[in-house]
């Protein structure tokens, strides 16, 4: 028993911890007060429903703070490490509209595709939590026995597909919101006014889906490696309440 607890003490720390934390006794102080707790005399011993449950709210809390990070204003956009630019396929065009003084227009694309992810991401928690409410105490294992990136990649592997599926019509939605398919159209429709030039087909949607997707899980992974790298940080109200303050 004390063994499991120790594994969800680590992994809540892990995980919760690196969303949600505004300081306190970390990892260490984390485990070394779940030990006390167990193995006192008026303890309660911790099942497995229990852990499970304390785990899944851990990461409910954990992957919220992620989606409100992506979807806030400049969440993509003011981050270089997610920030969608124009599809490769767009390159020579770019290049061509640039040359001829249409540069702001340029721009005006990827800003809106930007604003399009960022609208977007708040689809991803009630994913997330699905997810959630299926893992298992062997998931929680393999996170806490995985990588830097296990519980990201946890969410990776049960999640992309239905993230996806939920993200394209709302991607597709919040394009026209900010107006990037006129945007797009107005840009294609001047550099195919150029003699001998033709604005290659794009799938924007399925495009700025996809990177924003990869954004989304880019900061899970930046915030699950950063605390198991520092466990000096605090733990959450969360975890206070399942392990205790001491």
């Amino acid at each position: 028993m004390l063994e499991r607890a120790r594994a969800v003490a680590a992994t809540l720390a892990v995980v919760a911890c690196a969303f949600g934390c505004a300081g306190g006794t970390g990892l260490d102080g984390l485990t070394d007060a779940l030990e006390r707790s167990v193995g006192s005399s008026d303890s309660v011993a911790l099942d497995d429903s229990t852990i499970i449950e304390g785990l899944k709210d851990a990461l409910k809390v954990g992957t919220e703070r992620a989606v409100v990070r992506t979807s806030a204003v400049d969440g993509f956009l003011g981050n270089e490490k997610i920030r969608i630019p124009l599809p490769e396929s767009l390159d020579t065009m770019a290049s061509g509209m640039r040359t001829i003084g249409l540069g702001s227009q340029v721009d005006e694309v990827e800003v809106a595709m930007n604003r399009a992810a960022e609208l977007a991401a708040a689809e991803a928690a009630p994913v997330f939590w699905e997810a959630i409410q299926q893992m298992s105490f062997s998931d929680a294992r393999n996170i806490l026995d995985g990588g830097d990136n296990a519980a990201t990649e946890y969410f990776q592997q049960a999640t992309r597909a239905p993230l996806k599926a939920r993200f394209e019509p709302i991607v597709g939605e919040k394009m026209n919101e900010v107006g990037l398919v006129r945007t797009y159209d107005g840009l294609a429709a001047q550099y195919n006014a150029i003699p001998f030039k033709t604005a290659p087909a794009v799938d924007l949607r399925d495009y700025v889906a996809d990177r924003g997707l990869d954004g989304l899980f880019t900061i899970l992974g930046e915030e699950e490696k950063r605390i198991r790298k520092d466990p000096s940080a605090r733990a959450t109200d969360l975890l206070r309440a399942v392990f205790g303050d001491s």
